[in-house]
């Protein structure tokens, strides 16, 4: 049966090694879905090939799109911060996205960010799975409900269940927290204090984790 828009995916993209240098060349020449039309390159995940924590996001952002590399803008910034005060050292962790374009939408001379439809998601989820099983992180953190929603399933709600901690097919710890980007877009000062707080909470459980599974790999 001939691809559709709806049902092209980068499984057809993927190589026959899935190491992570593999799959990286590999996803640079990915035509799995239209995002890569209007995005500059494919931004990969970066990290540790063995880091025991890996985070997900939603997608690149105007700046990533243009490096090549994930969470290099403010909200990047403001997770590289988070990370450090929850505990966890930046070599422990591996970020990535569910999807490894840049959906935009013009206004004005800015790019401004467009949350990816379902069928785009599903079409980027082989490279996600595939990152998943060449990492096999010790504990996964999904920033944000596209993350959380591409792992964890449709009915799976950040507000409800954040920090949460699960026994999931992608980790031994699985737990989902919001967005660092969130924080960004908070109404005012007091807000985004409170939700940056939080935020750290979130991380400092999957950091805990982190460390008892560590342990237990020593032992």
């Amino acid at each position: 049966m001939p691809r559709t828009p709806d049902t092209r995916s980068a499984a057809d993209f993927l190589p026959p090694g899935r190491s992570l240098p593999a799959l990286r060349e590999a996803a640079a020449g990915c035509r799995g879905c239209d995002l890569y039309q209007q995005a500059t390159r494919t931004v990969f995940g970066e990290g540790a090939p063995d880091a025991g924590l890996m985070l997900v996001g939603e997608q690149p952002g105007d700046q990533e799109d243009r490096s090549g590399r994930p969470f290099v803008g403010p909200a990047g910034r403001l997770l590289d911060r988070a990370i450090a005060e929850a505990g966890i050292e930046r070599e422990q962790a591996y970020l990535t996205n569910a999807v490894k374009h840049f959906k935009w939408k013009p206004v004005g001379k800015r790019r401004m960010h467009d949350k990816p439809r379902a069928a785009e998601i599903n079409a980027c989820r082989p490279w996600l799975e595939a990152e998943i099983e060449a990492i096999r992180p010790r504990v996964l953190v999904c920033l944000g409900a596209t993350a959380a929603q591409a792992l964890l399933g449709p009915q799976f709600r950040v507000t409800r269940q954040r920090g949460q901690v699960i026994q999931t097919r992608w980790a031994p710890a699985t737990l989902a927290t919001i967005h660092p980007s969130a924080i960004l877009r908070a109404p005012d000062d007091d807000a985004r204090h409170a939700m940056y707080e939080a935020f750290v909470a979130d991380l400092r459980i999957a950091a805990a984790h982190l460390h008892q599974e560590l342990r237990r790999t020593e032992v």
